[in-house]
């Protein structure tokens, strides 16, 4: 095997982890989300929240493959913002096109990924230390900022949103998308910009690989153990509950939100609320704890590229393969699993149900990839956004040095195997 053959190997395992998160959130989609009322179910425990947080961070490190894996130029700005912000709008009008499906089966995430998208371009031109301030000063500003601004923002419907409200409703939409809704893009860009940095980290790299596995790794736990102190040591669960009287929740509705987490934004009865780790509550633990879950899962999948005698290398090429094929197409694979949740033909039981859509979802992505390559919708966001770079350079679009082939809503474009090696001298 050559070196070059090695490192796109290794490299699957960027693919393979958007293919697991994909999996992780047909599973929080279709699965039952409770055991019993208000505790989670396994599936739940594993995949919620986990799923659509690593779909961003890999939206970031999408975003640095297609720039090149480094701080972009001011003088090359114009065409690469046009690009960016042109899948933006693509993937912003397909979630659109999704909006006559039920959110109680599925939130659409693809319009929230849209404005995501857009606030991120300026951070392509930043260097990386600038991008982790931005990381941080999100973590620690934002959450506690839409605490406040919950309270004088209209109550967000949280139906997947349509053209129709696009045109009627604009700011409340945009409101809704950024900072009140499901998949928030304000807060969300601390997920962006950790993606943004690891993507521009020498991926190939084994010392790479176990640094991204054990700083997700104290991420996770640090964010879970400094959660648990807050609400269990230092008085915060008992606040919540003595405010809940004065809160919109009902008692099912509270221990619901501590165990199963939220709908993007927590109550404002107490700042407490700020210290819980739970699912989709864009709380400061929420964020560092699924950003290290989502860079440890890349750093374990990339880890296991690196294993050196021949039967390791086959059972990791049997398990990335699939998981690889699905993780290239994931915008066309969302979109169906959306509009098979919502058709007539979902009439199963949840897990066979789920186990039909897994296999539906692996066998496709292994028979398109062997033959058309890219997904449908793939292609046709890549060929609108290289359009667009071409108009706004007067030129013929370059095929940059990492990736043509881009990001998938977190959901990417193209394929970390279709890329070219990237040496281990290479500049992070």
């Amino acid at each position: 095997m050559t070196p070059a053959t090695k490192t796109r190997t290794r490299l699957l395992g960027v693919d393979a982890t958007r293919g697991i998160a994909l999996l992780g959130m047909m599973a929080v989609h279709s699965l039952l989300d409770e055991d019993s009322p208000g505790h989670a179910s396994l599936s739940f425990a594993i995949f919620g929240g986990r799923a659509a947080a690593t779909f961003a961070v890999l939206a970031g490190v999408g975003m640095a493959f297609m720039t090149g894996r480094k701080r972009v130029r001011l003088a090359d700005f114009g065409t690469t913002a046009a690009m960016l912000a042109t899948r933006a709008l693509m993937i912003g009008l397909i979630g659109l096109c999704l909006g006559y499906t039920d959110a109680s089966y599925a939130a659409v995430i693809l319009p929230y990924y849209a404005i995501l998208f857009l606030l991120a371009i300026p951070l392509v031109i930043q260097p990386s230390w600038a991008i982790g301030l931005v990381g941080v000063a999100v973590v620690t500003v934002v959450p506690p900022l839409t605490h406040v601004l919950q309270q004088r923002l209209p109550e967000p419907p949280l139906t997947n949103p349509t053209f129709l409200d696009a045109m009627t409703h604009p700011l409340d939409l945009l409101t809704e998308l950024s900072i009140t809704g499901e998949y928030p893009a304000i807060p969300w860009m601390a997920y962006v910009c950790v993606g943004l940095i690891v993507g521009r980290l020498s991926l190939a790299r084994i010392k790479i690989a176990v640094a991204l596995l054990v700083t997700g790794t104290v991420m996770a736990v640090g964010a879970a153990t400094a959660s648990w102190v807050l609400l269990n040591k230092f008085g915060g669960l008992t606040a919540i509950w003595a405010a809940q009287p004065d809160s919109i929740l009902t008692v099912p509705e509270t221990t619901e939100m501590l165990n199963l987490g939220g709908d993007g934004t927590t109550p404002t009865s107490t700042d407490w609320w700020l210290a819980v780790d739970a699912p989709h509550t864009g709380t400061a633990p929420d964020l560092v704890g699924t950003s290290g879950s989502a860079i440890a899962l890349l750093g374990l999948l990339l880890l296991l590229g690196h294993l050196g005698t021949p039967w390791c290398r086959r059972i990791v090429a049997v398990v990335f393969t699939p998981l690889a094929a699905a993780g290239s197409m994931t915008l066309t694979l969302y979109t169906a699993h959306i509009m098979f949740l919502n058709s007539d033909y979902d009439t199963y039981d949840p897990g066979t149900g789920y186990l039909l859509q897994v296999i539906a979802v692996l066998l496709l992505a292994l028979a398109w990839r062997a033959t058309a390559g890219k997904g449908p919708l793939e292609a046709l966001v890549t060929a609108v956004a290289n359009w667009a770079k071409r108009r706004a350079g007067g030129g013929v679009v370059a095929r940059p040095p990492i990736a043509a082939t881009a990001t998938r809503i977190g959901v990417s474009v193209g394929s970390a195997a279709d890329r070219p090696a990237i040496g281990s001298g290479e500049q992070s």
